[in-house]
């Protein structure tokens, strides 16, 4: 018996091929039978359960074919009947004898022995097949003897893991790992969450996206450019997997704090997407990374030999929204109306309005304007309880107005509004924000951008942050404005003058971009600060006290918020979502975790978390109207636990 794999016959994707292919399999063939997988070009089997009779189909290819010289017109190479390659094997596909200017058929046959099964990451097991499985699936001999658990499968890979130094090192395991075992790599993940969220995304994710061109082994999502306009729903279907819930979709314009990194932009839809399926148990087929590269204006990036996109300056105006316009329909069209898009560090002229576009004709959600500040907003919550009050008693001053400064800004303002039944206009007042040119206020509000004009208060003119602390005097700074260091000594020990424990939090990614770090907070503020961070600190030792800071990451957010829109069959995303995923993940912070100075719970029980959040925001989707997927389930919890993906190995036939 053999196995052919190549491109899928099934979608008539073999050029030139699949016509022969349909033609033959209507005859009767009565030789011995062939076992056809239909692979896609990742190598993953596009149908499984295919199985066509084969062998006297590939003679009578070479037997019929045209006998043009022209390569165009041949569908087969032709060649001498007793051409062999080393060892004595027939050279059935011409591979060998074709000259370079001649087409062959990007296919391989092999021994039926399972070989390929232990190159598809979807069922791979590695050494924890059984003895049964090795018999069943032809595995004899191409595995070591041994079986082992997946739990020493996992011992064993964070032991490679740890003797790796350099955090790039260990993302590129890890992506090694999830192209050869999936489910392995995800085992890993949930069980050494901590450990390893630092590894596949923020910060290193942030180093990999910089350096992908030079990394770039295999794609692991799709390339959408301006070479594909007006064939956008082809290439969707050139996507292996139909079933797809979720997309994560970036332009590659801003991504972190680093700028513009154009198609190597793709690090971050991989890495979130991860993430949804570690975190939120939304499951791996059912994600699809994509990156619209749309060009680049990095000059470095344009000049690097190893690039991997379009060699051009950022596209921009009609060019540009028509191409987002033509993704967006071909999403809807190709996966109907409740996938997911998830839209990641677009820059803020074009990502606040994307968002006002198409959140009312799809399901969208832009994880650095909501999810942002909904896992702040949750911060803000617990530090409550450590500083006393309500959120109407505070004043917030940020430095940044972009698309985080600005998202945190409306989401606080939303919830004061919902807790003092005042207009969201009046709760606007307490928040102030500071951008690359100061205080914003009404006497700026003809050359701002339209996002930033509802935060032009009344108010002289003020310049630095420095002198915006010791005017507006607030007892919350928080940072997002991808300028590291801008929370000085003078500053934090300003705020330290004007608050018993003053909150800092320094949200900038990755960790080079942030304000401030954590010692410098403790420190500066002899002890007293409520400190977050956006990327992770080591706990900080002062006046012999330790201090664990916590880590106001996105990914406390949204895998349980995307995985509450999926269960419920949520059409659109709503406010009132955001402010039930914040309440629900302030309610998970514990009393010892207070103790600690800590307003993030640990992220070791993060998909318990997740679930929560997931049920919450799934009651909001059906208390809105917003849910199709009927009746409500009576315990949401249970329901999103029972539908989170698992990563433990299956048996197999």
């Amino acid at each position: 018996m053999f196995s052919l794999n190549g491109s899928s016959f099934l979608n008539n994707s073999l050029s030139g091929v699949s016509k022969s292919l349909t033609q033959s399999s209507q005859r009767k063939i009565s030789a011995p039978s062939v076992v056809v997988a239909s692979v896609s070009s990742n190598g993953r089997p596009a149908d499984r359960n295919v199985s066509v009779l084969m062998e006297n189909t590939l003679k009578e290819m070479r037997e019929n074919a045209p006998s043009s010289s022209s390569p165009s017109q041949s569908q087969v190479t032709e060649i001498e009947p007793a051409s062999t390659v080393g060892g004595g094997v027939e050279d059935v596909y011409g591979e060998d004898t074709a000259t370079e200017d001649q087409y062959i058929t990007p296919w391989t046959v092999t021994v039926a022995s399972g070989y390929p099964l232990l190159r598809d990451p979807h069922y791979n097991k590695g050494l924890a097949f059984t003895l049964k499985e090795r018999d069943a699936h032809f595995l004899r001999g191409l595995l070591p003897p041994v079986v082992v658990s997946q739990e020493l499968q996992v011992k064993k890979m964070m032991a490679n893991m740890r003797q790796y130094q350099v955090p790039l090192q260990r993302y590129m395991a890890m992506m090694d790992l999830q192209e050869r075992n999936e489910r392995l790599f995800y085992k890993l993940l949930i069980e050494n969450v901590e450990e390893l969220l630092p590894v596949v995304y923020t910060p290193t994710v942030g180093e990999a996206c910089q350096k992908y061109g030079s990394i770039f082994r295999q794609p692991q999502g799709l390339f959408i450019s301006l070479k594909e306009k007006g064939r956008i729903l082809e290439v969707l279907r050139n996507w292996p997997e139909k079933k797809i819930q979720v997309i994560v979709v970036t332009d590659g314009e801003r991504i972190l704090g680093l700028g513009d990194l154009g198609c190597q932009g793709m690090g971050i839809p991989v890495g979130k997407l991860s993430l949804y399926s570690a975190l939120g148990g939304i499951r791996p087929s059912a994600c699809l990374p994509v990156t619209i590269d749309v060009g680049t204006n990095n000059e470095q990036l344009l000049n690097d030999e190893f690039y991997i996109g379009l060699r051009r300056r950022r596209a921009t105006g009609q060019e540009y929204a028509e191409l987002l316009d033509e993704f967006m329909n071909a999403v809807k069209q190709n996966y109907g109306e409740k996938v997911l898009i998830q839209f990641e560090d677009f820059a803020n002229h074009n990502a606040f309005d994307l968002l006002a576009k198409y959140g009312t004709t799809h399901l969208v959600f832009n994880d650095d304007i909501q999810g942002t500040a909904s896992v702040v907003l949750a911060g803000l919550i617990t530090a409550l309880n450590l500083v006393g009050g309500t959120l109407s008693d505070h004043r917030f001053l940020f430095l940044g107005a972009g698309e985080a400064g600005t998202g945190i800004a409306e989401l606080i303002a939303l919830e004061i509004s919902k807790q003092t039944n005042v207009p969201v206009e009046e709760a606007r007042k307490k928040i102030f924000l500071v951008d690359s040119k100061g205080l914003i206020v009404k006497s700026r509000v003809e050359s701002l951008q339209h996002f930033k004009r509802p935060w032009a208060h009344e108010h002289e003119p003020v310049r630095t942050l420095l002198d915006a602390v010791k005017v507006i005097k607030p007892t919350i700074l928080i940072g997002s404005s991808g300028a590291g260091r801008t929370f000085t000594k003078e500053v934090v020990e300003a705020m330290s003058a004007l608050n018993e424990k003053p909150v800092i939090l320094a949200l900038s990614n990755p960790t080079s971009q942030s304000e401030c770090t954590a010692e410098e907070a403790y420190t500066w503020s002899e002890g007293r600060a409520i400190f977050a961070s956006g990327s992770p600190f080591s706990p900080v030792e002062y006046n012999g006290k330790f201090y664990a800071s916590g880590q106001a990451n996105n990914a406390y957010i949204f895998p349980g918020f995307g995985l509450g829109l999926i269960i419920s069959g949520a059409i659109r995303v709503h406010d009132d979502m955001l402010l039930a995923a914040s309440e629900a993940l302030a309610e998970q912070v514990s009393q010892e975790n207070l103790d600690k100075g800590l307003i993030y719970p640990p992220f070791s029980n993060i998909r318990k978390i997740s679930a929560q959040i997931a049920a919450r925001v799934a009651a909001k989707a059906y208390e809105l109207g917003l849910a199709t997927r009927l009746p409500q389930p009576e315990n949401l919890e249970k329901y999103a636990e029972s539908c989170m993906y698992s990563p433990n190995y299956r048996n197999y036939r």
